[in-house]
């Protein structure tokens, strides 16, 4: 995973900065802390643009649209529209995007039922204040550019919000019946793989049903998505191994953790006690 920032004398809040996760490859991020010499010309891009106005204010043009827009607005921008966004009278602004490939999000499509043929289905909205929308697009873009959330719970958070994103701006159809027994199969994958490092790929294969589907339904049907259950797993494979007398460090290691402190945070997230706590209790 890589941050990288654009050369410049600018002060550091001037600075863009983009985030590319290798793991990741359809999607990349941007933020502004102070964009008041962020003035764009009329341009397009060939992939799905979302962002947010986290401070100050901006006139968005879309197309025909012309608006002046502040905190708590959603630009929403399809491939191939004619767009910019620039500072009222060089007034300091601060915002955030994501850029999506259109072949994944109009798989998503697909598999949501908005579309019978993966052809990307464009977005009738250019702008909205809604509060879900920006609310969950700040959580999401904090998450994908942490540098200690792993990638299966970055790509399960992508899916359930773009997924979220098709029924606040383009509703379509929802899935009618569950599909518990591959539900199950995929619970199963995951408690038996839960030391290795697994990807959201290889949960869906291993259960047969598409990505946008799985997330959704194994939290209903578990109560959690299937990031929090692998986690879960780990713990209580921990809490076995910590019984039979084995140390926290290698432990940690051995289930997935990145290292004891890791597995330190975790462990008494689920179980209110500590490792140390836990093994001495033991």
């Amino acid at each position: 995973m890589k941050e990288n920032a654009a050369p410049s004398t600018l002060p550091d809040a001037m600075v863009p900065r983009f985030w590319r996760d290798d793991t990741l490859p359809f999607v990349e991020a941007r933020a502004v802390h102070d964009g008041r010499n962020v003035c764009y010309a009329k341009h397009t891009h060939d992939v799905f643009s979302i962002g947010v106005v986290t401070e100050g204010r901006c006139t968005y043009i879309n197309e025909r649209l012309r608006e002046r827009i502040g905190v708590g607005s959603v630009v929403v921008i399809n491939p191939g529209d004619v767009h910019a966004c620039n500072p009222l009278d060089r007034e300091a602004w601060s915002y955030r995007m994501l850029y999506v490939d259109v072949p994944w999000l109009a798989e998503l499509q697909r598999q949501l039922g908005v579309t019978r043929d993966a052809q990307f289905r464009v977005f009738s909205t250019a702008l909205s204040t809604r509060r879900e929308l920006y609310g969950g697009f700040n959580l999401l873009h904090a998450l994908l550019t942490s540098h200690t959330v792993d990638p299966l719970r970055k790509h399960c958070a992508l899916l359930t919000f773009f997924g979220e994103v098709q029924r606040w701006l383009n509703p379509a159809p929802q899935p009618c019946s569950e599909h518990n027994h591959k539900l199950a199969r995929a619970a199963e994958y995951i408690r038996e793989n839960c030391t290795h490092a697994l990807k959201l790929d290889e949960i869906c294969a291993a259960a047969e049903l598409s990505a946008s589907y799985l997330i959704r339904a194994f939290k209903r049907c578990y109560g959690m998505t299937p990031h929090t259950y692998l986690i879960d797993r780990r713990v209580d494979y921990c809490r076995v191994q910590l019984r039979r007398g084995r140390t926290i460090a290698e432990v940690a290691i051995e289930a997935g953790f990145s290292d004891q402190a890791h597995l330190q945070r975790v462990f008494r997230q689920f179980m209110a006690a500590t490792p140390g706590q836990y093994r001495r209790r033991a």
